[in-house]
């Protein structure tokens, strides 16, 4: 799984699968089927992905003319819900190293470079703080762009 669906799966507590890096993102719901039985090989949910499904709100959204709907997922709320059970300050509003820890993914430079390179970043890698800055905006509106309501102040 990319870098980026691995932060969206954990935000919308669900797989998710990208058909490129970047490309659209339709959350999978994890759901057995009427009169099927779990499988005792399923792997178990990471805790932060329980604890993302586990605040999750959905938001109504009217869907757009002639597309199906998406299910939405207020982005604020779930990472400010996991924030609250956290003993580390992590300021994922701010941060894309702060945001990767909070979820428990890989946050080091290398991980942030290859987040870059699979989002198309055309900046200098050599300039880690304005390549963070370019990254954590991007995710946020990548979030957004598929399924996620995020506020608009982190989108720009």
């Amino acid at each position: 799984m990319s870098i980026f669906g691995k932060i969206a799966a954990a935000i919308f507590g669900t797989p998710a699968h990208a058909a490129e890096a970047g490309g659209d993102m339709t959350p999978t719901p994890n759901v057995v089927p009427t009169g099927a039985t779990p499988t005792a090989t399923a792997p178990a949910q990471p805790t932060v992905v329980a604890a993302a499904a586990a605040v999750a709100t959905p938001v109504a959204a009217a869907p757009a003319a002639g597309t199906a709907s998406k299910p939405t997922v207020d982005v604020a709320v779930v990472l400010d819900g996991i924030t609250a059970k956290q003993k580390e300050a992590l300021d994922w509003r701010k941060s894309i190293v702060d945001l990767m820890k909070l979820l428990h993914l890989d946050s080091s430079l290398t991980a942030r470079k290859d987040l870059a390179k699979e989002l198309h970043y055309a900046g200098d890698m050599g300039d880690s703080a304005s390549m963070n800055v370019w990254l954590h905006k991007q995710v946020m509106t990548k979030l957004a762009e598929n399924g996620g309501v995020v506020p608009a102040d982190l989108k720009h």
